[in-house]
């Protein structure tokens, strides 16, 4: 029996043994800044929301597909050390039969809560609640008059817990997320049923900090060492289909560079179908720490310590 059959199986168990560990009976401990978890670190990601309750800005993020361009922000801020909200906006520009459209996106704000922070394990669950609020943006460039609703669960998972023979695989992370998204009427004003529908998320990343940190140092450029390769899956499937809509989502492959202060993200957009998208489009992002940048002011919970 080899080696790497051995180192397999080993893998597969843990998957089922962290399954159960992270939706079972977990030690809690205190939340942390921007996403970590004992000493793994979840970075921001783009298409899909990562875990963790922080002090952050994401400014800009700029995304190309099909000719359309948007440029979004989002800012986030902690009211305790397990309970924060957010609020994010949109830019769009698009052509419609050769005439440039644009306009803001309708507002998005969230609340969550990182109920479960799980240093061992390096695991985060979070629960939340956002509203996507209808009429906040231009009809012109396809925003809702009707408010959405999104209850989501959240959660990160790293594999620093796995024996050292599996040391191949202990930078490897998972994020991901699902929610179910109601919208505030059943019909709009035309009469046509508006679905519901279910969003889903999935992240899988390989950290080099991790890996240099924990488990070996390559000695490889400073630059090198700050990456995390990774690729994102986006889905939403509305639940019931109306006017011809369908299942959408796009799978985006890139990286992360992440500093003290900020991180750097830039990922490809591959739509998953054609009602997703056509040919491959791409988006970039500056994220900022706030908690690390203005530590006693805007970085620091609203109420109760920092850490």
């Amino acid at each position: 029996m080899t080696s790497q059959s051995t180192n397999g199986r080993t893998v597969i168990r843990y998957a089922v043994f962290s399954a159960s560990m992270l939706f079972g009976t977990c030690i809690t401990t205190s939340a942390c800044a921007h996403g970590y978890a004992g000493t793994r670190f979840f970075p921001a990601t783009i298409a899909t929301d990562d875990p963790a309750v922080a002090d952050e800005l994401s400014l800009p993020t700029l995304s190309r597909l099909d000719g359309e361009i948007e440029i979004s922000g989002e800012f986030s801020k902690r009211i305790t050390k397990r309970l924060g909200f957010s609020i994010e906006g949109a830019w769009t520009r698009a052509n419609e039969d050769g005439e440039a459209i644009k306009g803001f996106e309708n507002i998005e704000t969230s609340l969550n809560w990182q109920f479960l922070t799980n240093a061992e394990h390096e695991a985060i669950v979070t629960a939340g609640v956002s509203v996507e609020w209808g009429g906040t943006g231009a009809q012109r460039i396809g925003a809702e008059e009707t408010s959405v609703v999104t209850p989501t669960l959240y959660f990160g998972k790293g594999f620093g817990d796995l024996p050292e023979r599996a040391n191949w695989a202990r930078p490897f992370a998972v994020t991901g997320l699902i929610g179910y998204a109601v919208p505030a009427r059943a019909f709009d004003d035309a009469g046509d049923a508006i679905p519901s529908a279910i969003t889903g998320g999935f992240t899988v990343q390989y950290s080099l900090p991790y890996l240099n940190a924990n488990i070996r140092d390559r000695n490889w450029p400073a630059w090198v060492n700050r990456l995390t390769p990774l690729v994102e899956l986006a889905i939403e499937k509305p639940v019931r289909r109306a006017g011809g809509e369908a299942v959408t989502g796009s799978i985006n492959p890139g990286f992360v560079w992440t500093g003290k202060h900020m991180q750097f993200g830039a990922e490809a957009i591959i739509p998953v179908n054609d009602d997703s998208g056509n040919g491959v489009g791409w988006t970039v992002q500056a994220h900022f720490f706030l908690d690390d940048l203005l530590p006693r002011s805007i970085g620091r919970p609203i109420f109760g310590r920092r850490k």
